[in-house]
């Protein structure tokens, strides 16, 4: 059982975790271990609530393809179960983003003072500006 807060929780069966060989140099090892793990987990199937699905959905996240599935691969530390730990972990920060209710935004309108000092600065770049250009002869 992954706990994400104290009201999510996911069954095991739902995160695929497969041991897959590790990219890049790492001596003789590398060829002969797989240490690195790459995880998969269905959105669509999973048991979460639906509110956090569609939110976690929406995110514009290179890690969930376009079919829902959030694919994390973690090959940064040295044994499998450091890598296994930190897949999950970054499972678990992906759902904790998006379980917290954004706030509404609420609209407000610029103070008379700003509006003011917004159109005096207009003011000011435009004479500036025809400062700049060339003297017409009349």
């Amino acid at each position: 059982m992954l706990v994400i807060t104290p009201h999510i929780s996911l069954r095991d069966d739902e995160v695929s975790l497969n041991p897959i060989r590790s990219q890049g140099a790492g001596g003789q090892n590398v060829n002969k271990v797989s240490s690195a793990i790459h995880l998969r987990f269905d959105i669509r199937a999973s048991s979460l609530p639906g509110e956090i699905k569609q939110r976690l959905l929406g995110k514009a996240d290179s890690r969930i393809t376009g079919d829902g599935v959030v694919v994390i691969k973690a090959q940064t530390q040295r044994t499998q179960e450091k890598n296994r730990a930190e897949a999950l972990a970054r499972l678990t920060e992906l759902i904790q983003s998006v379980s917290k209710k954004p706030k509404r935004r609420i609209a407000t309108k610029p103070s008379r003072g700003s509006k003011e000092k917004r159109l005096e600065y207009k003011k000011t770049l435009g004479v500036t500006k025809r400062l700049r250009s060339s003297v017409k002869d009349e």
